[in-house]
Protein backbone atom coordinates (compact mmCIF):
# COMPACT_ATOMS: atom_id res chain seq x y z
CA UNK A 1 0.00 0.00 0.00
CA UNK A 2 1.65 3.47 -1.06
CA UNK A 3 0.69 5.26 2.07
CA UNK A 4 1.73 6.48 5.19
CA UNK A 5 2.26 3.89 7.98
CA UNK A 6 2.89 6.37 10.96
CA UNK A 7 2.04 5.10 14.65
CA UNK A 8 -2.01 6.13 15.08
CA UNK A 9 -1.75 5.20 19.22
CA UNK A 10 -2.98 8.23 21.35
CA UNK A 11 -4.56 9.99 18.78
CA UNK A 12 -7.51 12.43 19.34
CA UNK A 13 -10.53 10.70 18.60
CA UNK A 14 -12.16 11.27 15.20
CA UNK A 15 -15.43 13.30 16.62
CA UNK A 16 -12.83 16.06 17.71
CA UNK A 17 -10.69 15.73 14.63
CA UNK A 18 -14.15 16.56 13.02
CA UNK A 19 -15.15 19.04 14.98
CA UNK A 20 -11.87 21.15 14.26
CA UNK A 21 -12.29 20.75 10.81
CA UNK A 22 -16.03 21.55 11.11
CA UNK A 23 -14.82 25.25 12.62
CA UNK A 24 -12.42 25.78 10.47
CA UNK A 25 -14.23 24.80 7.33
CA UNK A 26 -16.91 26.87 8.30
CA UNK A 27 -14.67 29.64 8.73
CA UNK A 28 -13.34 29.10 5.13
CA UNK A 29 -16.71 28.82 3.46
CA UNK A 30 -17.80 32.22 4.83
CA UNK A 31 -14.97 33.81 3.39
CA UNK A 32 -15.47 32.47 0.28
CA UNK A 33 -19.06 33.00 0.21
CA UNK A 34 -18.31 36.87 0.95
CA UNK A 35 -16.27 36.98 -2.48
CA UNK A 36 -18.89 34.91 -4.52
CA UNK A 37 -20.27 36.76 -7.38
CA UNK A 38 -17.61 39.52 -6.77
CA UNK A 39 -15.29 40.70 -9.73
CA UNK A 40 -12.09 41.41 -8.14
CA UNK A 41 -10.96 37.73 -7.81
CA UNK A 42 -7.30 38.12 -9.18
CA UNK A 43 -7.74 35.15 -11.32
CA UNK A 44 -4.94 33.46 -12.43
CA UNK A 45 -4.02 30.23 -14.42
CA UNK A 46 -2.08 27.73 -13.17
CA UNK A 47 0.35 25.81 -15.58
CA UNK A 48 -1.67 27.59 -18.39
CA UNK A 49 -4.65 26.10 -18.00
CA UNK A 50 -6.47 26.05 -14.41
CA UNK A 51 -7.98 28.67 -13.00
CA UNK A 52 -6.90 29.62 -9.21
CA UNK A 53 -8.25 32.91 -7.35
CA UNK A 54 -6.89 35.27 -4.50
CA UNK A 55 -9.63 33.25 -2.60
CA UNK A 56 -8.07 30.02 -2.98
CA UNK A 57 -4.99 31.43 -1.08
CA UNK A 58 -6.76 32.87 1.32
CA UNK A 59 -8.66 29.71 2.38
CA UNK A 60 -5.57 27.85 1.93
CA UNK A 61 -3.59 30.06 4.21
CA UNK A 62 -6.51 30.05 6.75
CA UNK A 63 -6.78 26.33 6.72
CA UNK A 64 -3.13 25.73 7.14
CA UNK A 65 -2.60 28.16 9.28
CA UNK A 66 -5.24 26.98 12.01
CA UNK A 67 -5.59 23.23 11.18
CA UNK A 68 -1.98 22.71 12.22
CA UNK A 69 -1.36 25.03 15.19
CA UNK A 70 -3.95 22.53 16.52
CA UNK A 71 -2.18 19.43 15.37
CA UNK A 72 1.89 20.77 14.78
CA UNK A 73 2.83 16.80 14.03
CA UNK A 74 0.36 16.39 11.07
CA UNK A 75 0.97 16.22 7.29
CA UNK A 76 -0.11 18.81 4.87
CA UNK A 77 -1.60 18.31 0.90
CA UNK A 78 -3.53 20.79 -0.91
CA UNK A 79 -3.66 22.09 -4.28
CA UNK A 80 -2.49 25.13 -3.36
CA UNK A 81 0.64 24.57 -0.75
CA UNK A 82 3.83 23.37 -2.94
CA UNK A 83 4.14 19.61 -1.77
CA UNK A 84 7.85 20.25 -0.52
CA UNK A 85 7.71 18.03 2.28
CA UNK A 86 7.09 14.05 1.34
CA UNK A 87 8.56 12.40 3.51
CA UNK A 88 7.19 14.29 6.23
CA UNK A 89 3.50 14.39 5.37
CA UNK A 90 3.59 10.24 4.05
CA UNK A 91 5.15 9.63 7.36
CA UNK A 92 2.98 12.27 9.70
CA UNK A 93 0.40 10.34 11.91
CA UNK A 94 -2.14 11.74 9.96
CA UNK A 95 -2.35 14.67 7.20
CA UNK A 96 -4.76 17.03 6.50
CA UNK A 97 -5.56 16.62 2.20
CA UNK A 98 -7.40 20.12 1.06
CA UNK A 99 -9.04 21.52 -1.58
CA UNK A 100 -9.87 25.17 -0.53
CA UNK A 101 -11.92 25.88 -3.37
CA UNK A 102 -13.42 22.58 -5.38
CA UNK A 103 -15.10 23.52 -8.34
CA UNK A 104 -12.78 26.92 -8.54
CA UNK A 105 -14.09 27.85 -12.31
CA UNK A 106 -18.04 27.63 -10.85
CA UNK A 107 -16.82 29.82 -8.38
CA UNK A 108 -14.98 32.07 -11.37
CA UNK A 109 -18.44 32.18 -12.91
CA UNK A 110 -21.03 32.77 -10.54
CA UNK A 111 -22.19 28.78 -10.18
CA UNK A 112 -23.21 27.86 -6.59
CA UNK A 113 -21.45 24.30 -6.95
CA UNK A 114 -18.69 24.50 -5.24
CA UNK A 115 -17.00 23.55 -1.87
CA UNK A 116 -14.00 23.86 0.87
CA UNK A 117 -12.83 20.14 1.34
CA UNK A 118 -10.78 18.87 3.99
CA UNK A 119 -10.50 15.30 4.36
CA UNK A 120 -8.02 13.48 7.09
CA UNK A 121 -6.23 10.48 6.15
CA UNK A 122 -4.41 8.13 8.65
CA UNK A 123 -2.38 4.79 6.79
CA UNK A 124 -3.39 5.99 3.49
CA UNK A 125 -7.43 5.79 3.80
CA UNK A 126 -9.70 9.48 4.94
CA UNK A 127 -10.85 8.87 8.55
CA UNK A 128 -12.67 12.01 8.89
CA UNK A 129 -14.08 14.31 5.96
CA UNK A 130 -15.88 17.18 5.37
CA UNK A 131 -17.18 19.35 2.05
CA UNK A 132 -18.47 22.96 3.59
CA UNK A 133 -20.85 24.40 0.63
CA UNK A 134 -22.15 27.59 1.25
CA UNK A 135 -23.64 28.94 -1.67
CA UNK A 136 -26.15 26.25 -1.69
CA UNK A 137 -26.22 25.51 2.22
CA UNK A 138 -24.88 22.49 2.73
CA UNK A 139 -22.60 21.04 4.97
CA UNK A 140 -21.58 17.38 4.53
CA UNK A 141 -18.99 15.12 6.76
CA UNK A 142 -18.47 11.72 7.49
CA UNK A 143 -16.19 9.97 10.02
CA UNK A 144 -14.98 6.48 9.77
CA UNK A 145 -17.29 3.73 10.71
CA UNK A 146 -20.28 6.61 11.74
CA UNK A 147 -21.89 7.04 8.58
CA UNK A 148 -22.67 10.10 6.69
CA UNK A 149 -24.68 13.24 6.51
CA UNK A 150 -25.91 16.39 5.12
CA UNK A 151 -26.57 18.89 7.53
CA UNK A 152 -26.69 16.51 10.48
CA UNK A 153 -28.89 13.94 8.60
CA UNK A 154 -28.05 10.62 7.73
CA UNK A 155 -27.47 10.31 4.34
CA UNK A 156 -27.35 6.60 2.04
CA UNK A 157 -26.80 5.78 -1.43
CA UNK A 158 -30.69 4.42 -1.50
CA UNK A 159 -31.55 1.77 -4.30
CA UNK A 160 -30.69 1.37 -7.67
CA UNK A 161 -32.56 3.28 -10.63
CA UNK A 162 -34.10 1.43 -13.44
CA UNK A 163 -32.44 3.61 -15.52
CA UNK A 164 -29.31 4.57 -13.74
CA UNK A 165 -28.04 8.41 -13.90
CA UNK A 166 -24.39 8.33 -14.00
CA UNK A 167 -22.08 11.37 -14.15
CA UNK A 168 -18.54 11.78 -15.78
CA UNK A 169 -17.30 12.01 -19.25
CA UNK A 170 -19.59 11.21 -22.14
CA UNK A 171 -17.49 8.86 -23.49
CA UNK A 172 -17.34 6.44 -20.52
CA UNK A 173 -20.79 6.78 -19.79
CA UNK A 174 -21.82 5.86 -23.77
CA UNK A 175 -19.22 2.77 -23.05
CA UNK A 176 -21.58 1.78 -20.53
CA UNK A 177 -24.37 2.26 -22.24
CA UNK A 178 -22.91 -0.19 -25.00
CA UNK A 179 -21.92 -2.81 -23.02
CA UNK A 180 -25.08 -4.11 -21.82
CA UNK A 181 -26.53 -0.89 -19.32
CA UNK A 182 -28.28 0.30 -22.20
CA UNK A 183 -30.93 2.25 -19.49
CA UNK A 184 -28.20 4.66 -18.43
CA UNK A 185 -28.65 8.50 -18.59
CA UNK A 186 -26.06 10.80 -18.07
CA UNK A 187 -26.18 13.22 -15.52
CA UNK A 188 -25.58 16.79 -16.72
CA UNK A 189 -21.88 18.35 -15.53
CA UNK A 190 -21.42 19.16 -12.20
CA UNK A 191 -18.57 21.59 -11.46
CA UNK A 192 -17.43 20.33 -8.35
CA UNK A 193 -15.60 16.65 -8.58
CA UNK A 194 -16.19 16.63 -4.55
CA UNK A 195 -19.85 17.50 -4.57
CA UNK A 196 -19.99 15.24 -7.76
CA UNK A 197 -19.43 12.51 -5.22
CA UNK A 198 -21.26 13.18 -2.60
CA UNK A 199 -24.21 13.19 -5.25
CA UNK A 200 -23.52 9.52 -5.43
CA UNK A 201 -23.21 9.21 -2.05
CA UNK A 202 -26.77 10.87 -1.08
CA UNK A 203 -28.31 8.84 -4.49
CA UNK A 204 -28.70 12.19 -6.46
CA UNK A 205 -27.11 9.91 -9.05
CA UNK A 206 -26.28 6.28 -9.04
CA UNK A 207 -22.55 6.63 -10.28
CA UNK A 208 -19.84 8.36 -11.59
CA UNK A 209 -16.41 8.10 -13.87
CA UNK A 210 -13.76 10.34 -12.46
CA UNK A 211 -11.40 10.86 -15.19
CA UNK A 212 -7.34 10.72 -14.95
CA UNK A 213 -5.52 13.28 -13.29
CA UNK A 214 -7.80 14.02 -10.32
CA UNK A 215 -5.77 14.42 -6.94
CA UNK A 216 -5.74 13.38 -3.78
CA UNK A 217 -7.42 16.97 -2.52
CA UNK A 218 -10.22 16.89 -5.07
CA UNK A 219 -10.94 13.31 -3.42
CA UNK A 220 -9.89 12.47 0.43
CA UNK A 221 -13.13 14.16 1.92
CA UNK A 222 -15.51 12.37 -1.03
CA UNK A 223 -13.97 9.16 -0.84
CA UNK A 224 -14.90 8.87 3.03
CA UNK A 225 -18.71 10.31 2.41
CA UNK A 226 -18.99 7.71 -0.61
CA UNK A 227 -18.20 4.30 1.26
CA UNK A 228 -19.39 5.78 4.64
CA UNK A 229 -22.88 6.62 2.77
CA UNK A 230 -22.68 2.74 1.54
CA UNK A 231 -21.76 3.17 -2.03
CA UNK A 232 -17.88 2.34 -3.59
CA UNK A 233 -15.08 4.16 -4.56
CA UNK A 234 -12.15 2.27 -6.44
CA UNK A 235 -9.66 2.97 -9.31
CA UNK A 236 -10.17 1.38 -12.54
CA UNK A 237 -9.30 -1.90 -11.84
CA UNK A 238 -11.68 -2.14 -9.00
CA UNK A 239 -8.93 -1.94 -5.89
CA UNK A 240 -9.28 0.59 -3.16
CA UNK A 241 -7.78 3.83 -4.00
CA UNK A 242 -4.96 4.82 -1.59
CA UNK A 243 -4.36 8.45 -0.04
CA UNK A 244 -1.52 10.02 0.41
CA UNK A 245 1.56 8.22 -1.84
CA UNK A 246 4.36 9.96 -3.19
CA UNK A 247 2.23 11.15 -6.44
CA UNK A 248 -1.45 12.19 -5.42
CA UNK A 249 -2.45 12.23 -9.00
CA UNK A 250 -4.94 9.62 -10.04
CA UNK A 251 -5.95 7.12 -12.94
CA UNK A 252 -9.25 6.42 -13.56
CA UNK A 253 -11.31 6.38 -11.00
CA UNK A 254 -15.18 5.26 -9.99
CA UNK A 255 -17.56 6.04 -7.45
CA UNK A 256 -20.60 4.06 -7.58
CA UNK A 257 -24.06 2.04 -6.44
CA UNK A 258 -22.89 -1.40 -5.93
CA UNK A 259 -25.22 -2.55 -8.23
CA UNK A 260 -23.15 -1.19 -10.86
CA UNK A 261 -19.74 -1.88 -9.69
CA UNK A 262 -18.62 -4.84 -12.12
CA UNK A 263 -20.30 -3.06 -14.79
CA UNK A 264 -18.40 -0.07 -14.47
CA UNK A 265 -14.70 -2.19 -13.96
CA UNK A 266 -15.77 -3.68 -17.41
CA UNK A 267 -16.16 -0.05 -19.35
CA UNK A 268 -12.92 0.95 -17.80
CA UNK A 269 -10.82 -2.19 -18.09
CA UNK A 270 -8.64 -2.11 -21.15
CA UNK A 271 -8.43 1.89 -21.21
CA UNK A 272 -4.45 3.50 -21.53
CA UNK A 273 -4.72 5.18 -18.36
CA UNK A 274 -6.97 3.68 -15.71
Amino acid sequence: MDGSHADTTDLPGLDEELDLMAGLARQAGAMALDHFGGDNLDVRLKDGESPVTKVDYAVDDLLRQGLLAARPTYGWLSEETADTDIAHRRNAPRTFIVDPLDGTRAFIEGHEVWCVSIGLVENGRPVAGILECPAVGETITATLGCGAFVNGESIGTGPLRDEPLIGGPRALVDRLKASGTAAARRHPHVPSLAYRLAMVARGAMDATFVKPFAADWDIAAAALILTEAGALFTDGAGQPVVMNGTDPLKGTLIACHRGLQQSMVGVVAGLSFR
